[in-house]
């Protein structure tokens, strides 16, 4: 890192760059990307990290400074989810990528705001008000990491470390101009990570360069006696250089590029990047992915349904939010979930707490976990072709605020380009594809077979 060497050379001091970041957190106070700074702390830990750097005893990560989102635990630190149903509550140990960041020296600034529990696709479903999209205040942050999404857009911190369910990882970073990524299902410890649908949600960095991300990702992935779902495969040191000569093959979503909802500009720009990468001697071409309109059905079938049983143990009885208009044990459960909930929350556990219901279970719940299946062994079949699949990140860029507020549907449809990789479990990272006539940001997205993430981003240093 570039903060490496202007630390030992004197060049900057980290106390002096964890100020500089608390300075602009403070001045950029509006775009609400921070819950909570730790500016006390930050500080205090900047000099002793300085100390291990000039000593030669710091770790690979020391000078990096990094926000959290909301959903990742921080051991005597409150974590909310950005959920009234939380509110005060401090967690009583740390998530295993935030144990794995400190023991590598990255300084930790506060917590970042987003969608409550990770539900939603613009950070407008927090209980503490929308994330701005800094390139145009007007606009959404994307979700559900739309916090911490723009608290690397606005230069409030280096690099934040944020949860991907359907996309809350690449949307907001294709909204925002950065890299994101979705590891592979399983490459990292989901201990410690407040659950929405445990079989989707995968925890990854959002940057502003592919050399960060790569850090990153050596220092959070791997196995953790916590976590039964997590690989016991090698990581990869992603941060060492990878040959950039070799041609590979890629294939094209014909149904992303012709989908009814994109964008003009998002569909000339993703074919402008197609016809350059052509120009390179790259191998890339059209391919039919028959189940595109079969994704945000099957997505929101699933996910709500674990969410409704996740959800579950928020009852009111034995921490955060409790209503003071109780009885008894029934409206101790129904009225604090009933006013700690927010409405996008309500929603979705309803509609889990359905799908799993007597008389519907088979014709909801069974029948999409055969279509996922159906999605995996499709994908399994084109990547066993071709090195990538791309698409753009998403049908549009970042839309007004209150646009999709009162239309769930579509809302849920921004994420369908991204929903894919989370069905499947593939790996996938948006990377920035320019920006639009008025200015607003556009991403590419790159998916990979399983456990690729080293070739993802090195790929996408360069493409």
């Amino acid at each position: 890192m570039s903060i490496q060497r202007d630390v030992l050379s004197g060049k900057i001091s980290l106390k002096e760059l964890v100020s500089f970041y608390i300075g602009n957190i403070e001045n950029n106070k509006h775009l609400n990307a921070f819950l909570e700074v730790y500016s006390d702390e930050a500080s205090a830990k900047s000099e002793l990290i300085e100390a291990k750097m000039k000593a030669g005893k710091a770790g690979k990560l020391a000078g990096m400074v990094i926000g959290l989102k909301d959903n990742l635990c921080y051991k005597n630190h409150h974590v909310s989810a950005s959920s009234k149903i939380l509110e005060g509550f401090a967690s009583l140990y740390s998530a295993t990528v935030v144990e794995r960041l400190i023991a590598e020296d990255a300084i930790i600034i506060g917590r970042l705001n987003c969608d409550e529990f990770a539900m939603g696709a613009s950070n407008e479903t927090s209980a503490y008000g929308p994330v701005l999209n800094a390139a145009d205040n007007a606009r959404v942050s994307g979700g559900s990491s739309g916090g911490a999404a723009v608290s690397v857009q606005a230069n409030l911190c280096l690099a934040a470390l944020a949860s991907d369910t359907g996309g809350s990882i690449r949307q907001p970073a294709a909204f925002c101009g950065l890299f994101g990524l979705k590891p592979t299902y399983g490459r990292v410890s989901r201990w410690g990570l407040l659950a929405y649908a445990s079989s989707f949600d995968q925890i990854g960095p959002i940057t502003k360069n592919i050399e960060d991300m790569q850090l990153l990702m050596e220092v959070i992935s791997g196995k953790d006696e916590h976590d039964a779902t997590v690989s016991s495969k090698i990581v990869p040191e992603y941060s060492k250089a990878f040959s950039t000569e070799k041609k590979v093959r890629i294939a094209y979503i014909k149904e992303c590029i012709e989908h009814e909802g994109i964008d003009e500009e998002v569909k000339k720009a993703t074919l402008e990047k197609i016809n350059k990468l052509k120009a390179q001697g790259h191998l890339v071409e059209e391919i039919s992915f028959p189940f595109l309109d079969f994704l945000v059905p099957v997505y929101y079938v699933l996910t709500t349904a674990e969410a409704s049983s996740n959800l579950s143990r928020f009852s009111g009885l034995t921490h955060g939010y409790r209503s003071k208009n109780i009885n008894n044990l029934e409206t101790t459960f129904t009225r604090s979930r009933s006013e700690g909930f927010g409405t996008e929350v309500k929603r979705r556990i309803m509609l889990g707490t359905f799908v799993l219901s007597s008389g519907f279970y088979d014709a909801y719940y069974t029948k999409a976990q055969k279509v996922r299946r159906l999605v995996q062994q499709k994908t399994e079949e084109i990547l066993s072709q071709y090195d990538f699949v791309l698409s753009p990140t998403t049908p549009t860029p970042a839309f007004k605020l209150g646009e999709k507020a009162a239309n769930p549907i579509a809302m849920y449809l921004a994420d369908i380009f991204t929903v894919h990789a989370n069905i499947s479990g593939n790996p996938a990272i948006s990377i920035p594809m320019g920006k639009t006539n008025a200015g607003l940001p556009m991403g590419l997205q790159l998916m990979s077979a399983n456990f690729s993430e080293g070739e993802l981003m090195n790929f996408a240093k360069n493409i």
